[in-house]
């Protein structure tokens, strides 16, 4: 579904993403994990149409596409949730959803059909927020990611960014927003989960990708890996080796 090759981003003499390579398929949870600094959310940016990359190529069926505004990214059907959430608190749960895509026959917005669309959407989530109506104010802090998450479904997306989507929740908000991540898999969408916390990213991806200053150090299958490799791998205790000159163009 989507392919990142050689994906490089500079900000004046930091390199924060140097021939960066990530490949997510369809019904695949892809952790990617690393240190501060490692590049994960730069690349997250990048994939969104945050930022532009300064050389590489991403594709998306294999074929590659110019992602130059997040605008571009919603049409490829790729949806982000950052870390803030970027949610209204004076508005509904509804309102949340569908803001800046609100359905409207002529001049007013269609509001039945939307809320009965994000009633949909949670359910197929297994929600527990009780109402549609609700305000966000009114929300607990997993239940606003619950929100953040359902948004991405509006516009029927075929790639999920989550950008640290556990951090400072509760066991069980963790737990509930887990069970999202694990149904949007069995909805057919690729997802890239980003975060620091090791028993997430085992408990519901299929494979983990490392970064380390900005570079891939090491690519798992989540059901072999151990976690002193994983630790490994995200410290520098082991590197992946550079290219050889006869191995360049294999």
């Amino acid at each position: 579904m989507l392919a990142i090759r050689q994906v490089s981003k500079r900000f004046g003499p930091v390199e924060a993403l140097v021939d960066v390579d990530l490949v997510v398929h369809p019904h695949e949870v892809v952790a990617l994990v690393g240190d501060n600094g490692a590049g994960k959310s730069t690349l997250a940016k990048v994939v969104s149409g945050v930022m532009a990359p300064d050389s590489g190529v991403i594709e998306l069926d294999g074929e590659p596409v110019a992602i130059a505004s997040p605008s571009d990214a919603h049409q490829a059907g790729i949806a982000t949730v950052f870390q803030d959430y970027a949610l209204c608190e004076n508005l509904d749960v509804t309102a949340n959803l569908f803001l800046g895509r609100e359905l409207r026959e002529r001049s007013l917005m269609r509001d039945g059909e939307m809320e009965r669309v994000a009633r949909g959407i949670l359910r197929v989530l297994t929600s527990r927020i009780p109402s549609v109506r609700t305000p966000i104010a009114h929300l607990t802090a997993g239940q606003r990611q619950t929100v953040a998450i359902a948004r991405t479904l509006i516009g029927s997306p075929r790639l999920v960014i989550l950008d640290e989507p556990t951090a400072a929740l509760s066991v069980a908000h963790t737990a509930e927003v887990l069970n999202h991540i694990e149904r949007l898999r069995e909805l057919g969408l690729g997802v890239v989960l980003i975060s620091h916390n090791l028993n997430d990213v085992r408990a519901v991806s299929d494979r983990i990708e490392v970064l380390r200053h900005g570079r891939n150090n090491g690519s798992f299958d989540t059901r072999n890996v151990s976690q002193e490799e994983l630790l490994a791998a995200i410290t520098g205790a082991t590197q992946v080796p550079e290219p050889r000159p006869s191995d360049v163009g294999r």
